[in-house]
């Protein structure tokens, strides 16, 4: 299909951007105590605040979203994983896994993300990718993935080793990935969680080591974390009136204080806009070789996004074809639809046909008598 595009964009002259520039965030002052630290706004990407948030540093048990990322994406939960003796015994953190003893991933998942188990994380390692070292490499992989420069990792858990860093902006991302996972997001958020004994005569109590699950009204996950050499460690994630936060802290002595004001900074600085509603009405198009003369289009789907509070004008352009040919069905892809802050693309939503354009029928054609 043959169409000539027109873009209706509203970028009429170089005053109207001037005015539609994303103004410049006032921050408030915060006393953060940690070395590194980042707060991001989830669904944009956009960064509100951070200190020190490229600097190479250890993660400790933080190390354990992407172990767990990279399990539920490689192993179906209700896998039944015998633990193996290189799992028994770790330092650190653990569930004190007995050789031998048999639970799903799931399980050892909350065990992983809750007790921060590092017994669990190597059970989990071993039974995903056969070795620790073959787990590690789908770990790494998994951060070159997600376009990590700043990432690598030495193990499953977390445990102090040469070579095992990150920062706090690529934690960041780490998490903001892994949430989007729903049984991640499920996990990281359970305070509590009971799971078995490895002879059933018992149950083992999870308690969440993320004490903001039980101070922060607001808060989703994610992971705590602290070895010696790192400090403590600390990624939280929070949700409120549709607006979601990530903050991360390293080598940070108070973490739990530092978190609440970051996030209760963001929750200022943010606010949540409706850019346009599902079949609000955009214009018309002709339509050729249809009885139906033009169609009405619309927007295909609610758009709403968070931005910094004193954005500037919002701009909307047009991608339509200049016409249709007919066989347009109401629902129809027929454009897009973009919204500008500034030269910033902040959203963009499909256009539909609001209505049916079939095509007309043909006419008989009536040849003279003497051609019958």
């Amino acid at each position: 299909m043959k169409t000539v595009k027109y873009a209706i964009i509203l970028f009429l002259c170089a005053a109207l951007c001037a005015s539609a520039v994303v103004l410049p965030i006032r921050v408030r002052a915060v006393d953060v105590s940690a070395v590194s630290a980042l707060l991001m706004e989830a669904d944009g990407g956009r960064v509100l605040y951070e200190k020190n948030a490229h600097r190479r540093m250890g993660p400790a048990s933080t190390t354990k979203i992407m172990t767990a990322l990279v399990a539920i994406e490689n192993m179906p939960l209700d896998t039944v994983i015998t633990v193996p003796r290189e799992a028994c015994g770790i330092e650190g953190s653990s569930v004190y896994l007995y050789e031998g003893e048999q639970l799903t991933l799931e399980t050892l998942l909350y065990a992983l993300m809750l007790q921060s188990a590092n017994d669990a994380a190597v059970a989990i390692a071993i039974a995903v990718a056969g070795s620790i070292g073959a787990f590690v490499t789908m770990m790494n992989e998994k951060a070159q993935s997600l376009g990590l420069r700043d990432t690598h990792f030495e193990n499953p858990h977390g445990l102090d080793c040469d070579g095992h860093y990150t920062t706090a902006c690529d934690l960041a991302r780490i998490a903001g990935c892994a949430l989007k996972n729903e049984v991640f997001a499920t996990i990281v958020s359970t305070a509590r969680k009971s799971i078995p004994m490895h002879d059933g005569t018992a149950s083992r109590l999870l308690v969440n080591h993320n004490r903001l699950l039980r101070t922060y009204p607001d808060i989703t996950g994610v992971k705590t974390g602290y070895t010696r050499h790192t400090g403590r460690t600390l990624v939280s994630s929070a949700e409120r009136d549709g607006i979601r936060l990530i903050c991360v802290t390293l080598d940070d002595g108070d973490d739990w204080r530092d978190h609440r004001a970051l996030l209760d900074m963001g929750y200022e600085m943010c606010e949540r806009v409706t850019l346009c509603r599902a079949n609000d009405t955009v214009g018309r198009v002709h339509v050729c070789g249809s009885e139906v003369g033009d169609v009405g289009v619309c927007y295909g789907a609610e758009v709403t996004v968070t931005l910094p509070r004193g954005h500037g004008e919002i701009v909307t352009g047009y991608e339509l074809p200049k016409f249709l040919y007919s066989g347009i069905k109401s629902g129809d892809h027929v454009g897009t639809a973009r919204f500008y802050s500034g030269t910033e693309i902040i959203a963009e939503v499909e256009l539909v046909s609001m209505d049916d354009a079939p095509s007309a029928p043909k006419k008989e054609r009536i040849l003279p008598f003497w051609r019958k």
